[in-house]
């Protein structure tokens, strides 16, 4: 579909027609006319593949290839794991230029396999493929083997969250390794466990992982074990609101606190409620702070902006410990980035106290 400016006939943008969505025309490429074909599509691709070779100097094997519409490619996802990649589809508009989008990829890059995924609502599809369709190429486990900064985790590619992992807190994830050396750490909503194998490899003493899923804590545990350290690592199981209140009344406390919770705001109906919970994460987490301990607060929703979150996470610190420190404000890695405000959907502050 082509937009133009009627008063001036002029063009303003093509894109494609969802009419599931609320977003009726997803915008593919404005201001300067083209044309959608396979060479469109190649040249988006390749396009994207350039901001991400950075990271594959980093003994980093996993990254977002192509992030929906701030890659000009909206509802299109696609994440690699070492030789395979996982393409998830959220719109119907890409079935008919799926084709093209696998060809660009494999022309790209070294792979055994690409692996289609689907949101819930293109389950059900007229075309007869399944969510987690072999859709090129052999893949011999559903299971991955992947780095990040040198240090071994898994994905199941076929049934794992999303694509199979959450790749963008590495950054963070490599920080809070960094900063862990020595120190009793404490990852809440840890799910597989990445800020904590980070963590245990980069020397922490103990660490405790928080999740309501005992099958993501066993993923934390295996993923721990295909790297080498020496510290303990426990793995708590319940809502994170009540281990960390049950935690506190134990009168334990932890020289890192990583606070990653799910998106508390899908919709901008939820944003108070959203709010409320972060304040209340961070208070727990405040009363679990050892002297001169580091916490890490993060939000992965959109819906709550960087100021709303900071300001309120800050308040609180200033509450419990007027003379903190804020050691960084970081966001998603430079696989995710970002073309529009919304685009910036992760915050995540180091604070010191």
């Amino acid at each position: 579909m082509v937009l133009f400016d009627q008063s001036k006939n002029k063009f303003l943008a093509f894109g494609l027609l969802d009419l599931d969505s609320p977003i009726r025309i997803k915008i593919l490429q404005s201001h300067t006319p083209s044309k959608l074909d396979e060479a469109w599509v190649l040249e988006k691709v390749e396009r994207a593949f350039e901001i991400r070779k950075p990271l594959l100097k980093t003994e980093t094997n996993s990254f977002r290839l192509i992030f929906g519409e701030n890659d000009s490619l909206p509802s299109l996802v696609c994440d690699v794991y070492n030789r395979v990649a996982v393409v998830k589809l959220y719109s119907a508009i890409w079935w008919p230029y799926l084709e093209w989008v696998v060809n660009a990829i494999v022309k790209i890059l070294p792979l055994d396999a690409v692996v289609l995924r689907l949101s819930r609502k293109l389950e059900n599809n007229q075309k007869g493929i399944k969510n987690g369709a072999v859709i090129w190429g052999e893949l011999n486990n559903e299971v991955q083997v992947f780095k990040e900064h040198g240090l071994l985790f898994e994905a199941n590619v076929l049934k794992g969250h999303k694509t199979g992992y959450f790749l963008d807190h590495r950054a963070n994830r490599k920080r809070v390794g960094e900063l862990s050396k020595g120190k009793r750490v404490l990852d809440v909503f840890s799910y597989a466990g990445g800020f904590s194998v980070h963590a245990l490899v980069g020397g922490a003493e103990r660490v405790s992982s928080v999740d309501i899923s005992r099958q993501a804590l066993e993923l934390a545990k295996s993923n721990a074990k295909l790297n080498q350290f020496t510290g303990q690592h426990e793995v708590l199981v319940g809502d994170a609101f009540e281990v960390l209140q049950d935690l506190k009344e134990q009168k334990r406390k932890f020289d890192v606190v990583v606070i990653d919770p799910p998106s508390f705001a899908k919709q901008a109906s939820e944003v108070e409620g959203a709010l409320s919970s972060y304040e209340r994460l961070t208070k727990l987490g405040c009363g679990l702070l050892a002297k001169n301990g580091i916490m890490v607060m993060a939000s992965c929703s959109s819906r709550v902006s960087s100021d709303n979150f900071f300001e309120l996470v800050e308040g609180v610190l200033k509450n419990y410990f007027p003379q903190y420190q804020l050691l960084s404000r970081w966001g998603h890695d430079i696989d995710h980035p970002v073309a529009f405000d919304e685009g910036a959907y992760l915050k995540c502050g180091f604070y010191q106290v």
